[in-house]
């Protein structure tokens, strides 16, 4: 029937139906059902032509009975699945008074609606965080001493997730259209996107043109390499032109870059960040505030000067060492090693900050791995030459701790302010309390 535009098939479900309504489990059941049945016409005809009609008629009864799915009536007495119910209940009603193949086509196109109706119907922003909430671990003492970061207020982070696709287009330009007013950077992850279709790209180019007129940023992150249906998402954005290199939409591999780039750690016009050309004295950072002109030079000749080219680590998880650093000029990243591919990041210091707090306070070896972002210079503080100034200048290490245990402090404040904003709890301004 194919050669001729027919569709082949068989709409003989019943014996299967009945076979394993009977407790059939494996492929060797068909197999028997089929054998005995033969043996039965063979060697049984001139019985069975004495059995009476009504007899078999009982027996259809039966066995009809016990193919009954008890389970799905179940869908019929909760609020939630009555709809799932209604379409079994369609299908069963074109199958007896159409046919099998019609109901199939039945089933199928109430599934397909029935989808789409769920997926109209999820959300597709998982979490809408503020800038400030997450770029607060981002080189808090630059931000204290020149202004890093001021446009932290004006940057706002979606969180998206599911289908982006025509049904769910109205409430993506719904939740994106309010922050092209007053924003300056819109910040897309795209982590937990399944789907995107050209109906969505094509409201996140008209969120790109808005942002655009009102010299604002459109910012795409965490950008998956392929999706389940196998579109390279990067490549379909810049295809449809959402994102090109001459427009202010920008894409960036991951979150944390995206939230340097707005914080301020983007470079000036000699190619270089504040903080990477800026030498700060030890006189002139908050280790320092306290101490007299004296106690500053001897904690100074106490401490090794090192410089680290970028790219290069101070130190690393489990790797030994309990040296405090102080970071004079550039900007270092702290991160912490997780089971995955990409270790945690945990802050971004510039000059003024110090790092390698725990691993000093503990003697332990460090905790987590800093490496240069950029070229940096730091006061390198050992642990035998801090335990050397504690009896004769006890100022000295009383200002040394109290300066490690702020720091640990605000990237403990900061940390409670990222997993309350992610939970989505707005109270994350009040983790100081």
């Amino acid at each position: 029937s194919a050669l001729v535009g027919g569709l082949p098939g068989a709409g003989t479900m019943g014996a299967s139906l009945v076979n394993i309504s009977s407790g059939a489990r494996t492929g060797r059941s068909g197999v028997m059902t089929g054998v005995f049945s033969c043996a039965a016409y063979l060697l049984l005809m001139p019985v069975i032509a004495w059995v009476p009609v009504p007899a078999l008629a009982g027996i259809l009864m039966v066995v009809g009975f016990r193919m009954i799915d008890r389970p799905s009536l179940q869908f019929f007495f909760t609020h939630r699945t009555r709809m799932d119910f209604l379409v079994i209940l369609v299908v069963i009603l074109v199958a007896i008074f159409g046919n099998l193949i019609a109901a199939s086509g039945v089933g199928v196109a109430l599934a397909v609606f029935l989808f789409l109706r769920e997926q109209t119907r999820s959300t597709v922003v998982r979490s809408r965080i503020e800038g400030k909430d997450l770029l607060a671990k981002h080189a808090r003492a630059w931000a204290r001493a020149e202004g890093f970061g001021h446009d932290a207020d004006d940057a706002v982070v979606f969180e998206l997730q599911g289908s982006l696709f025509f049904g769910t287009a109205s409430q993506l330009h719904q939740a994106l259209e309010p922050e092209t007013v007053g924003r300056k950077y819109v910040i897309l992850s795209m982590r937990r996107v399944q789907s995107l279709d050209v109906t969505a790209t094509h409201v996140l180019e008209q969120i790109k043109d808005r942002l655009e007129a009102n010299d604002a940023y459109l910012i795409f992150c965490d950008i998956p390499k392929d999706l389940p249906s196998g579109l390279k998402m990067k490549r379909f954005l810049k295809e449809t032109g959402v994102v090109r290199p001459t427009t202010k939409a920008l894409a960036f591999r991951r979150l944390e870059e995206a939230l340097e780039w707005v914080g301020g750690l983007r470079p000036d016009d000699s190619g270089a960040t504040p903080a990477e050309t800026a030498l700060l004295e030890l006189a002139a950072m908050p280790l320092a505030a306290g101490l007299t002109a004296e106690e500053i030079k001897v904690l100074e000749t106490a401490m090794s000067l090192r410089s680290i080219k970028a790219g290069k680590k101070l130190f690393k998880a489990d790797g030994g060492g309990s040296e405090l650093f102080v970071i004079r000029r550039g900007m270092v990243k702290v991160s912490l090693p997780t089971h995955k591919a990409e270790p945690y990041h945990l802050a971004t210091c510039g000059p003024g900050e110090i790092v390698g707090g725990i691993g000093f306070i503990e003697s332990r070896g460090h905790t987590a791995s800093a490496v240069a972002l950029s070229d940096t210079d730091a006061y390198v503080l050992a642990r035998e030459a801090f335990e050397a100034m504690i009896r004769p200048y006890p100022a000295i290490a009383t200002a040394v701790l109290q300066a490690v245990a702020v720091s640990l402090a605000d990237r403990l404040i900061a940390a409670v302010g990222e997993i309350q904003a992610l939970r989505g709890d707005g109270s994350s301004h009040h983790a100081e309390g």
